[in-house]
């Protein structure tokens, strides 16, 4: 059960470092595309990937530590 958790929370934090990759890319491609569709924005063109790296920054802290506490039941087992 806890190697399984384990391996669901790795597959978390993969999927939220891909998420914010995939999603900062696209942001800046977008923004090299189309410029002036970012110059009608009062918010710079980059606040969508400080919005996505903050969730991505929580729900990282919060598997390490999930993943501390598996770590330390795997080894008392």
């Amino acid at each position: 059960m806890l190697k399984r958790l384990n391996n669901i929370l790795n597959v978390v934090m993969g999927s939220s470092v891909g998420v914010i990759v995939g999603h900062t890319i696209y942001v800046y491609w977008e923004y090299r595309k189309y410029p002036d569709l970012y110059a009608m924005q009062s918010a710079p063109w980059y606040t969508s990937i400080v919005a996505y790296g903050v969730v991505t920054a929580i729900v990282l802290l919060i598997t390490i530590v999930l993943k501390c506490i598996v770590r330390k039941k795997l080894k008392n087992h």
